[in-house]
C-alpha cells in the first residue's frame, strides 16, 4: 500500500517510515504542507498520515485544499494537538481519523488497515478470494487454510489485487502500491511477483488482461 507522511519532525519522521514500512507500507515522506500538496496532485496514495503543524501550509489548510479539489485519499491526522476543538476542526476539514502523538505505532498501522477497508468497501479485516486468505493485520496469506509463504512485495502485491477484485490494476498501479519515490523499481519486479504468486497458490487466482494488466475476480 502506497502512503503519504507528511511529518516535519525528522526523528519521529524516520521512526515512522521505519515502522509504517515493516508493516507492508510504501512510504514517501514529505516534511511540508507546500511538498505534500505537489506529492497528491501528482501521485496516487492508498492513505495519507499528516501532522497539522507543518512549516509553509498547515495541515488544515492543506486537508481544506485536497477536498476542494476532490481528492477522496483517506486521511489519518497525526499530531500533538490534543483539545476536543482541535479534534473536531481536524476531522471537519476532512480528516478520518485523528491521533494525538505520542503514538503507539501498532495501533496507528491497525488504524491504517481500518481506513484501507473503509475506502475499499470491505467490512471484514481477511481478504477473502476462492481458495485464498488473505489477513492484513497478521499479514498472513492460507490457501485453503495452509499457510503460504510469500515476501513482503509478494504480498503486498497480492493485497492490492484483492483489495481491488474484479477491477483491473496496470503494472504502474502494482509499482506505486510497492515501491516509495527513493526505492529502484526493477523493469520486470511486477511480472516476477505475479508469476511467483501464481506458483505459491495457484494459477488462475490472478488473470492477465493483455495490454492492460491483471486482476482477481469478484467473488459472485
Amino acid at each position: 500500500m502506497r502512503l503519504l507522511l507528511v511529518e516535519d519532525d525528522t526523528l519521529l519522521g524516520r521512526g515512522l517510515v521505519a515502522g509504517l514500512g515493516q508493516g507492508g507500507f510504501a512510504v514517501d515522506w514529505v516534511r511540508d504542507g507546500d511538498d505534500a500538496d505537489a506529492a497528491l496532485a501528482t501521485t496516487s496514495y492508498d492513505v495519507v498520515v499528516l501532522d497539522l503543524g507543518l512549516p509553509g501550509m498547515d495541515g488544515l489548510s492543506l486537508l481544506r485544499r485536497r477536498r476542494a479539489a476532490g481528492d477522496k485519499t483517506p486521511v489519518l491526522v497525526l499530531t500533538a494537538r490534543d483539545t476536543i476543538a482541535e479534534r473536531v476542526s481536524g476531522l471537519d476539514a476532512g480528516g478520518d481519523d485523528y491521533m494525538i502523538k505520542p503514538v503507539d505505532l501498532e495501533e496507528l498501522r491497525a488504524r491504517l488497515r481500518a481506513l484501507l477497508r473503509r475506502s475499499a468497501g470491505e467490512a471484514m479485516p481477511i481478504l477473502r478470494s476462492g481458495r485464498v486468505a488473505l489477513d492484513p493485520a497478521a499479514h498472513t496469506v492460507t490457501l485453503d487454510g495452509t499457510p503460504v509463504l510469500l515476501s513482503n512485495r509478494e504480498f503486498a502485491v497480492l493485497q492490492g489485487l484483492m483489495m481491488h477484485a474484479g477491477r483491473v490494476m496496470t503494472r504502474s498501479q502494482l509499482e506505486e502500491q510497492l515501491y516509495g519515490w527513493d526505492e529502484q523499481i526493477d523493469s520486470n519486479a511486477v511480472e516476477v511477483h505475479i508469476h511467483n504468486l501464481r506458483r505459491k497458490l495457484f494459477p488462475e487466482v490472478i488473470r492477465t488482461m493483455r495490454g492492460i494488466g491483471y486482476i482477481i475476480p469478484a467473488e459472485p
